[in-house]
């Protein structure tokens, strides 16, 4: 049911308020972060999020699922090292469960989701609130800005800051503030989330778009603004990459199965260049040579493109950027073409077994 007008607008009431001398009274944030198998940029993720230049009172929850490195010895010794620090256990390591656990054993009114490998600008926490502040959204995020270290890295990070490569998200891509369908993480009202329960747990992928849907189904707004950075470390190779991909567009399916109306071109283009350069290739191998301009056309497109996105990187990482726009594409579009109808659906409780 949706809410009614006066709740809507008590959910967007401006999260700051005045003092007796005309200064803002800064509200308390919890960050949210699940956590698995982030040895390596868990440390740097923390210190950057903890060291926000923000008046107002944080806190950092830490969702640990079952790492199989020193996650949790490292997450448990920062938490004894800074009070401000929550440890609680994600038993599945699902990145949903996390977060709604996590929400769940936060205490503030003012939600900031993160990731493990997320390294935040000082000025991400203050920017959310004042843009949340002057919008009344109830989400508000930013630009995720990939950036790599290795050359294939570098060029997944360009293809992943390209409209070649993802499409106009602005999230993605940059552009101007505004409303738009979904953000990368989000700084959530705490309202929205209880108005719309939090988490879909069985969106294991695509759960930030699927929630936004529901946030604005009910009324909410989501917003975009380039003030709000978030540094974002890329697949460190091939085989990473194409199973990201692959699963992005199998759980991308499950969010237009389950809310009619959502797909645009945008995701439809990948199945649709996969289909067509298989049938051309199909038929070329059959002997209808000119069927061969899908598949080889696909091909000159994408090192045409590399040539002009690619300016500015070293000749290494640009000479691997048409296999990384190839691979992105061939693998989303084969994962929606090939998600399973029952992807997304709750599993049945096994004979014996309590339903919770």
């Amino acid at each position: 049911m949706n809410p009614s007008p006066h709740a809507q607008r008590a959910a967007r009431q401006a999260p700051r308020t005045r003092t007796d001398d005309g200064g803002p009274t800064w509200p308390a944030v919890s960050v949210v972060m699940p956590v698995l198998n982030e040895e390596r940029h868990l440390t740097d993720a923390v210190r950057r999020t903890l060291s926000q230049d923000y008046p107002g009172e944080l806190e950092l929850v830490l969702a640990l699922g079952p790492s199989r490195d020193r996650t949790d010895e490292i997450a448990h010794r920062l938490a004894a090292e800074d009070p401000r620090i929550v440890v609680v256990a994600n038993p599945t390591g699902r990145t949903p469960q996390g977060l709604n656990i996590a929400i769940k054993a936060s205490q503030y009114s003012i939600i900031v989701r993160v990731d493990g490998h997320s390294l935040l600008p000082p000025d991400y926490v203050r920017a959310a609130v004042e843009t949340m502040d002057e919008t009344g959204a109830d989400n508000v995020g930013g630009i995720m800005a990939a950036e790599g270290v290795t050359p294939f890295e570098q060029a997944v990070a360009r293809a992943m800051t390209s409209k070649l490569g993802v499409g106009n998200a602005r999230f993605h891509t940059g552009g101007e503030a505004g409303e738009v369908e979904t953000v990368y993480l989000g700084t959530f009202r705490r309202s929205a989330l209880d108005r719309v329960g939090g988490y879909d747990e069985t969106f294991t992928r695509a759960q930030d778009w699927e929630m936004n849907h529901r946030i604005r189904q009910t009324g909410g707004r989501i917003f975009f603004t380039p003030r709000m950075r978030v540094t974002y470390r890329p697949r460190p190779d091939l085989r990473a990459l194409a199973k990201q991909y692959f699963q992005t567009g199998r759980w991308r399916r499950v969010v237009g199965r389950e809310h009619s109306g959502t797909l645009n071109l945008r995701y439809l283009a990948p199945p649709i260049a996969v289909v067509a350069m298989t049938a051309g290739a199909v038929a070329g191998a059959f002997g209808f040579w000119p069927a061969w301009i899908l598949p080889g056309g696909y091909a000159v497109a994408m090192i045409a493109g590399a040539a002009v996105e690619g300016r500015g990187l070293s000749p290494a990482a640009w000479a691997r950027l048409p296999l990384v726009f190839a691979t992105m594409h061939v693998t989303w579009g084969v994962g929606f073409l090939t998600s399973p109808p029952r992807l997304g659906q709750p599993t049945p409780a096994k004979p014996g077994e309590p339903v919770l």
